[in-house]
């Protein structure tokens, strides 16, 4: 018999084995053998159901302490074994996963190596657990003990609270997955001084990164950091089967069906993958995920699709122009070089109109922030918060800073959301205390030396103003699409939206200079083999499902263009 691998001595808790199983009988057993043969060097966790053993984990996790093997029974009610290992890897990506069933399902085993990545699949019973069960945990375990599971050093960011690039720097990190530790001169932290101490730097010139390897930068650009924290700003080849332009929800579903597919694909994204979506607390009208999921898992797991599928990942790259040259599409960046395809999708989604109001301007990043910035939701605790804006961005975003802030505003110009919010999502902002919905009404001014101190509100039935004191606002206003560098380029329509497909031939006609002799494909521009994708289109569903179908669609489309080029 193998003897199980030791726990790290060095660590003062035993690492855990998990269990879930919905019969208690069964779960009984399991537990049973398990503790018989590793109960001296880990912990035996037992767990009736899927959210039960979730809610262990994460006790575990906020413990500070390890676990070593997930093994869940495949078929339990509400939430499957394969969806419960979906989400412990969240939590645990390097616990090894067993799925455990009755009998012989292949369709299951298949479903499990290609959603959770399955180190293995075993039935039971496994009577005797000395040659069924014991060996195969053996190896599973030893596997895991030789893995490094080191935490990564932390980069630490010296700041201050108002300074929109110390903001923006957070922002970047958060946005990217890169775990940082964020120090404060305003709140008198103490590592903040000992940080710039051993740097040599007297806190003028801020924010300052320190790398894990201990190397201070002074406000470094995004590209600069991104460099410097391991993130792929540099593509490895000149030319490329397909370049997707922009790293949101339609972005990512285009690489990841790119690369599944046998293309040499390159996403390229000017600041961070998932896009507005990325920045979402909570979405809970997307399929396949029935209690919701943050944006940030969803981006970070289609993020690790894409690499699965050996998709290149570039971030803080600026695509300024995009060429035909023959028979390949060449996007260029702001520094000059350039990069070439055969095809190209373009998925730089929309940006959030900026408030307009007078005093607000030079308040963007000292209180005035576009788009969630969920990073601030810990700052606002105990203070009010106003949201702007009536779609599920805002909804959305209200529901995370009501977890925080005293009380949270959203100020909407319609008579009602009913309009542009779903109704799910209306439904639970009503159930929330501390939510207050303000209809009718706009910002029309705000105050501030160092940070937002005040907003001016105008009720537009009645003409009505109002000031309010307030240091934090939020902005979801508008969908303004970033195509100005398309012009003379790509046929847009009025408000800068993409035209494909049947728009571009709407009076029976080509587009002017399409030369090919068929019409453009659905999802097709004015320029052969450059398609579109998601919400710069025109027309578009503004919903994260249809910008990832229309990803993959997108990528049918290439092969079709592909094959008959």
């Amino acid at each position: 018999m193998t003897t199980p691998p030791p726990a790290e001595t060095a660590r003062v808790s035993r690492p855990s084995i998990l269990t879930v199983d919905d019969d208690p009988s069964v779960s009984r057993a399991v537990a049973r053998d398990l503790r018989r043969h590793y109960g001296e060097t880990y912990r035996i966790v037992r767990a009736e159901s899927g959210a039960q053993a979730l809610e262990a984990l994460r006790e575990i996790k906020l413990r500070g302490e390890e676990v070593a093997a997930l093994l869940a029974d495949y078929r339990m009610p509400r939430m499957s074994g394969i969806e419960f290992l979906e989400e412990a890897m969240d939590l645990f990506p390097q616990a090894r996963r067993v799925l455990l069933t009755a009998y012989a399902d292949t369709e299951a085993a298949i479903q499990a190596i290609n959603v959770v990545d399955l180190d293995h699949y075993l039935f039971k019973p496994w009577d005797p657990p000395e040659e069924k069960l014991y060996p195969v945990l053996d190896e599973l375990l030893h596997a895991w003990s030789v893995t490094d599971r080191q935490p990564a050093r932390q980069v630490r960011v010296v700041g201050h609270r108002w300074s929109p690039r110390s903001y923006e720097v957070r922002d970047f990190l958060a946005r990217n997955s890169v775990p940082f530790r964020w120090h404060s001169l305003d709140d008198g932290d103490c590592e903040a001084a000992r940080l710039l101490a051993a740097a040599g730097l007297d806190g003028s010139d801020l924010p300052v990164v320190v790398t894990p390897e201990g190397e201070p930068l002074v406000r470094p650009t995004d590209a600069e950091l991104a460099a410097r924290v391991g993130l792929s700003t540099q593509p490895s080849a000149d030319f490329y089967d397909l370049i997707v332009v922009g790293g949101g929800p339609a972005g990512l579903g285009a690489a990841v069906y790119g690369g599944s597919e046998g293309l040499r694909t390159v996403l390229v994204e000017r600041v961070a993958t998932g896009g507005q979506a990325g920045t979402s607390s909570r979405i809970e009208n997307y399929l396949g995920f029935p209690d919701g999921v943050s944006g940030e898992q969803l981006t970070e797991r289609a993020r690790r699709q894409a690499l699965k599928f050996d998709v290149e990942m570039l971030t803080t790259r600026d695509v300024v122009a995009l060429e035909q040259r023959g028979a390949a599409r060449v996007v260029r960046f702001d520094d000059g070089t350039e990069l070439a395809a055969h095809t190209v999708i373009l998925a730089t989604g929309v940006s959030y109109r900026m408030l307009g109001a007078p005093g607000l301007d030079h308040l963007a990043g000292r209180g005035v922030f576009y788009g969630a910035a969920t990073t601030e939701g810990p700052s606002c605790a105990g203070q009010d918060v106003y949201l702007v804006g009536g779609a599920n961005s805002a909804g959305q975003a209200a529901m995370y800073f009501s977890r925080h802030a005293r009380r949270v505003v959203l100020v909407i110009r319609a008579d009602s959301l009913d309009r542009s919010m779903s109704r799910y999502l209306i439904d639970q902002l009503a159930g929330v205390p501390n939510i207050e919905v303000r209809t009718c009404t706009e910002v029309v001014g705000g105050t501030g030396d160092d940070h937002l101190e005040s907003l001016t509100l105008l009720h537009n039935a009645t003409g009505e103003k109002t000031t309010v004191e307030a240091s934090w606002l939020f902005a979801f206003i508008g969908a303004a699409p970033r195509t100005d560098w398309l012009e003379g380029t790509v046929s847009r329509d009025e408000r800068g939206f993409l035209l494909a497909g049947p728009d571009l031939t709407a009076d029976g006609g080509a587009p002017d200079g399409w030369a090919l002799d068929r019409p453009p494909y659905h999802l097709e521009t004015s320029v052969p083999g450059v398609f579109v994708a998601g919400d710069v289109r025109a027309d578009s569903v503004k919903r994260v499902a249809s910008a990832v179908g229309e990803g993959a669609m997108a990528v049918t489309l290439v092969h079709r263009y592909l094959e008959r080029s």
